[in-house]
């Protein structure tokens, strides 16, 4: 596998050296393809060197030592210490997800339960808002069908990253495991005799698409537009500004009613619409991949249940890898690092397997 970086070597050294003429910065969107590929290259680089460097710190010490028994320890802490650059650069080496930089459009959507399940459904919302505010990504909620009680039957919201980050720490790379069912059990706010409820809200997760990467033929929509209402029927505005699509070869529907232009609405429509048709070629893509290939979190169907929130007992569990916490609140109030990073590891684990199996 490491043959493999002597290759990754040269890419790197003509990247830089192209990123360093000032005539590739007069096309930016070149250059923004130039520094991405140069930032995915230079960890695996720096690990690399200081595998090797590693290495021959080691033998000089097992030379030094075979005359001077002081120098054995130090010769145990370096192997030590090359079996874990050993162990990172096999995951750096991992192909990564080609997706994993994107920002993404996350919907939380209320199931079965009514009023409670729509209440979870905020909580579910504000969860991820607090979360992105906690990373220093941005947010902007692109339609919201909010409930009587103060939940929402569905949102949808834009998170985008700063403008430049570490490999494997864009929106996508950190928020795709969070599609799936995510279940409450509970005594709901309108539960008069204080007995556990069990409901469940969905969560959506796709990378937002650019117009360049899904070609929508104008002639294949079919635009609505209908005068927006909100909680209990009341009337939003007094003009038709909200705009449904619909995507005539898939069937897709997208509604907005957040906004008051049309224009507005429109707009965030879609790229709700394109976003969905990516997600939906992406899947098509992993159906006809081998198995060995696809990630073991990743293809988990989005059917079924992925995650309990306990609050009786604070505890949050994921069913997919085995992750259980007993500070439910503090999830709830954004910390979701360490079970995103499980989900990661487990990911990571998945792949190395794959890849050791010569897959």
């Amino acid at each position: 596998m490491f043959e493999a970086v002597e290759e990754l070597i040269g890419e790197h050294a003509d990247l830089e050296k192209q990123l360093a003429d000032p005539a590739v910065h007069t096309d930016q969107a070149n250059a923004r393809r130039l520094n991405k590929r140069y930032a995915e290259l230079t960890p695996i680089i720096a690990a690399y060197r200081s595998w090797r460097q590693t290495g021959e710190d080691a033998e000089t010490a097992r030379e030094l030592a075979a005359d001077d028994p002081e120098f054995a320890a130090e010769v145990k802490e370096l192997e030590k210490h090359r079996e874990e650059l050993t162990d990172r650069l096999r995951l750096l080496l991992v192909p990564r997800d080609p997706s994993d930089d994107k920002d993404v459009i996350l919907e939380v959507k209320a199931g079965e339960g009514g009023e409670e399940s729509a209440l979870f459904a905020g909580d579910l919302l504000r969860m991820y808002l607090r979360y992105a505010e906690r990373v220093g990504w941005k947010t902007e909620i692109l339609d919201a069908n909010a409930s009587d009680l103060g939940g929402y039957k569905d949102v949808q919201v834009a998170v985008k990253a700063k403008a430049s980050h570490e490999p494997g720490q864009g929106v996508w790379a950190r928020l795709k495991y969070e599609g799936g069912v995510h279940r409450v059990q509970r005594v709901p706010a309108t539960e008069s005799q204080g007995r556990i409820h069990t409901s469940a809200a969905g969560v959506l997760v796709t990378p937002e698409a650019e117009e360049v990467e899904v070609e929508i033929n104008p002639n294949e929509l079919r635009i609505d537009v209908y005068r927006s209402s909100g909680p209990g029927g009341q009337s939003v505005n007094t003009t038709d500004s909200a705009v449904r699509i619909t995507h005539l070869p898939s069937g897709l529907v997208v509604s907005c009613q957040n906004e008051k232009s049309q224009l507005q609405n429109k707009e965030s429509a879609m790229r709700i619409l394109r976003s969905r048709l990516l997600a939906a070629a992406q899947e098509e893509a992993e159906r006809e991949a081998s198995d060995a290939r696809r990630s073991q979190v990743r293809t988990v169907d989005r059917s079924e249940r992925i995650r309990t929130y306990n609050f009786p007992e604070n505890r949050i569990s994921d069913h997919r890898v085995g992750f259980k916490a007993y500070n439910l609140d503090q999830v709830l109030d954004g910390d979701l690092d360490p079970m995103i990073q499980a989900c990661v590891d487990a990911d990571s684990a998945a792949k190395l397997a794959a890849a050791g199996d010569g897959s």
